[in-house]
């Protein structure tokens, strides 16, 4: 049986972006003094799960799992727990979740992409619902934890959610709430670089992956276009 070769997949542009993010988050690696050997294949898995979502490619979501796991254990020894508790109790469980939801609707002419949707207007007044009340417990639980960076890890949260759970319905919109969670998380990783310049890695990934979440947004929007337009 011919193995599915996800790479295969990639246009021209796809692949230097993703090589790119590649380069870019080994080089900060090397340059930050080789430590937090963790943080770096934890970048590199994350950049590439990415790339395959910009692709609405199911792919992604299992590397997305992956990467929270590792995310997760990167934010244990750095006392950020928001984004311990969030990547391994919320994004690890729902890209798991999205896994089975991309495999059950795939795109009809193309099974390795997903059937894109436009938001219900349901969806529209539920989300952001549950966006304040998921930031609401996780802003008492990180407090009485003594999460370092308390507001930014909330914002975290908040934003993850989102793009989470807008990633599990198979909209657009989930590029948009993955880059401003990037933005915060550029932030709080600057934070951590400023004391261990091991962890440049970690903000070398995420600046990456704003590049990656800006395109995925633009192509998935196109893809959408693409789906609807052969309905």
């Amino acid at each position: 049986m011919k193995l599915y070769n996800p790479f295969r997949h990639l246009s021209v542009f796809e692949r230097c972006l993703w090589l790119l993010s590649l380069c870019v988050v080994t080089v900060s690696f090397f340059l930050g003094g080789k430590n937090g050997i963790l943080s770096l294949v934890a970048s590199l898995i994350g950049v590439t799960a990415l790339i395959f979502v910009a692709k609405g490619d199911v792919t992604g979501q299992a590397l997305t799992v992956v990467f929270s796991i590792l995310y997760a254990i990167v934010s244990w020894d750095l006392h950020y727990y928001g984004e311990m508790i969030t990547y391994l109790c919320m994004s690890a469980p729902i890209a798991a979740f999205s896994v089975v939801s991309w495999l059950r609707h795939p795109y009809a002419t193309n099974r390795s992409e997903v059937r894109m949707v436009r938001l219900k207007k349901r969806d529209i007044v539920i989300t952001p619902i549950l966006a304040a009340a998921v930031t609401a417990v996780f802003f008492f639980i990180l407090r009485a934890l003594g999460s370092a960076e308390l507001g930014v890890s909330t914002l975290s949260v908040t934003t993850s959610f989102l793009a989470a759970y807008l990633l599990f319905l198979r909209s657009p919109w989930y590029a948009l709430a993955y880059a401003a969670n990037d933005i915060v998380l550029i932030v709080l990783w600057i934070i951590a670089a400023a004391n261990d310049l091991s962890y440049l890695s970690m903000v070398a990934c995420f600046v990456m992956f704003l590049c990656n979440d800006l395109y995925g947004f633009f192509n998935w929007l196109k893809l959408r276009k693409k789906q609807d337009a052969s309905l």
